[in-house]
């Protein structure tokens, strides 16, 4: 783990909410995706902890400081007729990489899956993400070449969701 330190990776709790906005644009900004966030860190809170909650995350702290996070929700095997859980976003700043943190993040992942008698852990990794895609091969995981992402977003989601 960090060298010096305690870790703690933990559920988050609502007033993480801003700490974990924070994290979501370290994130962006190191995919090169800052342009691309339209969110902000109230609609997180409400999707995280509202009355109907999309999404779960945790928090990885050293030293009382938000490190890490990763960011799921529950999927669906139909083939294997269980829950499955679908990992959006697993992220360690730079400074804290190679340290044993994001193996923590997934390892506490992999509890959560089992504890809840999930048949998988699932995620999908940028193919120019060489090194995260060695960390995860390394961690057990497979990288499915046969399998292509399909996105339906903005204007193209309202105009196949609009009754003709």
């Amino acid at each position: 783990m960090t060298s010096g330190s305690n870790l703690i990776v933990r559920f988050a709790e609502p007033a993480d909410y801003s700490v974990l906005f924070k994290l979501i644009e370290g994130l962006a900004e190191y995919e090169k995706l800052s342009h691309a966030i339209a969110g902000n860190a109230l609609a997180l809170k409400e999707h995280l902890f509202g009355s109907r909650r999309y999404v779960e995350a945790i928090l990885a702290e050293s030293e009382g400081q938000a490190v890490g996070f990763a960011l799921f929700f529950h999927n669906y095997s139909t083939f294997l007729t269980k829950p499955g859980i679908y990992l959006e976003d697993l992220f360690v700043l730079p400074e804290y990489r190679r340290q044993g943190i994001g193996k923590a993040i997934l390892t506490r992942l992999a509890q959560i899956a089992v504890e809840r008698d999930c048949g998988r852990l699932e995620w999908s990794v940028l193919d120019w993400n060489e090194s995260a895609q060695e960390f995860y091969r390394s961690m057990g995981a497979s990288i499915l070449d046969d399998w292509r992402i399909c996105r339906v977003t903005e204007d193209a989601l309202i105009q196949l969701g609009t009754v003709k």
